[in-house]
């Protein structure tokens, strides 16, 4: 059995935290990361890139995968995954916080920006939240739709210049920054407009139903939870 070294794992973070002021021009730099304190209470850094799932990791046929943009839209959309890689893209540069209180600092995404996607989709007016769907046995999440439309909220593709494996919820991801990272759904497949807060697999589960890592919103004995029905 093999022990676990740093130097054998390409995504280990030697030295400082990748800061906003090192990235490239055009990246998209979420606010977070300019915080003093990047940390919300309750998390402590860390320099892998861990591995967590709900239940386990999908067999996708990529010749079959497609991303659905539906609900309460006035023009839905669907893409194969070719068609989504001809998609326009962005570069976001954003901190990841885990409600099981681990935080990675400092990510490079590259992806699609969902609040082009939902421009074109064109969203209607009754439209306040998201059921975001997944390949892992209809795994979902709820999102408020304002979350969604932060400029970076990214549909990734890559993740730190590599291509997000399976583990990680390749072939596409949503991400999600300035939330807790349950409601950055792996392996995507639909971003659902409703007009009701219809909670997802952790939510029904005892989960925040928005998640905030600033507002400590973990668990649905927070009594911002009950306002945010």
């Amino acid at each position: 059995m093999s022990l676990y070294s740093p130097d054998t794992d390409p995504k280990y973070q030697p030295g400082n935290v990748p800061s906003p002021n090192d990235v490239a021009a055009g990246v998209i730099v979420s606010e977070d990361t300019r915080r003093e304190e990047r940390l919300p209470e309750g998390q402590h850094r860390t320099r892998k890139w861990p591995v967590l799932h709900a239940t386990i990791v999908p067999e996708i046929d990529v010749a079959q995968w497609s991303l659905r943009i539906c609900g309460l839209v006035s023009e839905p959309l669907e893409f194969t995954l070719e068609q989504f890689r001809q998609l326009p893209r962005i570069q976001v540069f954003a901190d990841f916080h885990c409600v099981t209180t681990w935080s990675r600092l400092g990510n490079l995404w590259d992806g699609v920006s969902v609040r082009q996607l939902l421009n074109q989709a064109g969203v209607q007016p009754t439209a306040m939240f998201a059921l975001i769907g997944a390949h892992d046995n209809g795994w979902t999440t709820n999102v408020p739709l304002a979350a969604l439309l932060d400029d970076d909220v990214v549909l990734a593709v890559t993740h730190d210049g590599q291509p997000i494996d399976a583990d990680h919820g390749g072939p596409v991801r949503l991400v999600v920054p300035r939330l807790f990272a349950w409601k950055s759904a792996k392996w995507v497949n639909q971003i659902e407009l409703t007009d009701r807060n219809i909670p997802g697999y952790w939510e029904r589960a005892g989960y925040h139903n928005v998640g905030d890592p600033w507002k400590a919103q973990r668990y649905r004995d927070d009594p911002d939870w009950a306002a945010s029905q």
